[in-house]
């Protein structure tokens, strides 16, 4: 049975990190994969962080299976920070395999729930998105989302196309620092969706990756507790991995917002599809995050640390959009990790083979992959690609 499988296609972003840890040239950049680094150009441990796993040293508490959703004091310290003000509301959490499991997770339930739904995805979206749900077996389609001819989002577009939708069908949403474009809708724009969404008895389904990347924590987290406040059903996939720095950990969760819904049978179907995936939660990087988001000290200094990586990848958008001049607005204009550079593929190319810079064949440009160490050199190789 085995000699018929199929190639294997690497992962567009893994792919790259992979040819870029080949390249032998001391002077290569990455800036593909989304992973934030400091000025050194390394990945940083936070303060925070460090903090709050000498707590948990210090407990020395055994190492034991976590309930199938996830510990109670951890979904609680999630169910804050995502939604605020609007923590009261109707909301099942469950602790996730990250944010990709998060989306798995959702998208599961969907197929469970609605069979026939279709899940229409921004155009462009994170490569793995139309992986993930049609996994799951459902049907996947795209609506607009950046235009390219303003640099900014297709509101009129995205309209059109939510407008003629039938009820039920599910609409994947980033609340905030868009991957890949960095394109944010503004409030306006938010409210003129949910109108679209409510009217045709769309479900939003969110994938909030980059909480306090934007404009801040609670600023970022405005588009999901609007759709909240306005009493519409909406599933929040979150990820901790960028903004506590903790990629190996795995640590996201899943949240459902489901008016009228008995919420112990939710939390049963939830439970369900994870005890037949992966049984239960790791522990040590959901402990981390309860940690911090449990204590107002270290959450306090967290905060503050998120706002200095969210700053100094701001200060990077400027640097190298004053290098590069006239052209490069929609560097300060978009928001997040990501810049969409709108180069063609020979570009991204020749930025790779001439002058070992690394860009994921969409053109997205990571921004947190930038300092001062190396935005002379990014920015003449895109000013000479461009010529």
């Amino acid at each position: 049975m085995f000699d018929q499988l199929p190639a294997y296609a690497d992962d567009p972003i893994l792919g790259l990190f992979e040819a870029y840890k080949a390249d032998p040239r001391p002077h290569k950049v990455n800036l593909g994969i989304g992973i934030y680094c400091d000025e050194q150009g390394r990945v940083p441990v936070l303060a925070s962080v460090r903090a709050a796993r000498a707590l948990l040293a210090e407990a020395d508490a055994p190492s034991v299976y976590a309930p199938t959703e996830g510990a109670q004091p951890y979904r609680d310290a999630v169910r804050q920070l995502v939604f605020g003000e609007v923590a009261t509301a109707p909301l099942v959490v469950v602790q996730t395999v990250a944010g990709t499991g998060a989306l798995k997770t959702g998208a599961d339930l969907l197929k469970d729930l609605s069979p026939e739904a279709t899940v229409w995805m921004p155009d462009p979206t994170w490569a793995n998105h139309a992986a993930i749900f049609e996994g799951a077996g459902l049907r996947v389609d795209h609506y607009p989302y950046y235009d390219g001819r303003t640099g900014g989002f297709d509101l009129d577009g995205a309209i059109a196309t939510l407008g003629k939708l039938p009820a039920g069908d599910i609409v994947l949403l980033h609340p905030c620092c868009h991957n890949p474009t960095g394109v944010d809708p503004s409030h306006e724009e938010w409210h003129a969706l949910f109108d679209t969404i409510a009217q045709r008895g769309l479900l939003p389904f969110f994938d909030m990756a980059y909480q306090g990347f934007a404009q801040g924590v609670d600023e970022d987290a405005w588009a999901v507790r609007e759709c909240v406040r306005r009493g519409i059903p909406c599933l929040v996939a979150s990820s901790f991995s960028k903004i506590f720095s903790l990629y190996g950990e795995r640590v996201g969760a899943l949240a459902v917002h489901a008016p009228g819904a008995d919420a112990a049978r939710l939390l049963g179907r939830l439970k369900l599809g994870i005890r037949r995936s992966y049984s239960c939660p790791p522990g040590q990087g959901a402990a981390l995050v309860q940690a911090i988001l449990s204590d107002r000290a270290l959450e306090a200094q967290w905060r503050a640390e998120l706002e200095s990586m969210r700053l100094r990848m701001r200060a990077m958008r400027t640097a190298l959009h004053r290098a590069l001049g006239p052209g490069s607005g929609y560097l300060v204009a978009q928001h997040g990790m990501f810049s969409y550079t709108g180069l063609a593929p020979a570009r991204i190319d020749a930025l790779r083979e001439r002058f070992g810079v690394y860009l994921v064949g969409s053109g997205r440009l990571c921004v947190a992959g930038l300092n001062p160490s190396n935005i002379e050199r990014v920015s003449a190789a895109l000013a000479a690609v461009r010529a």
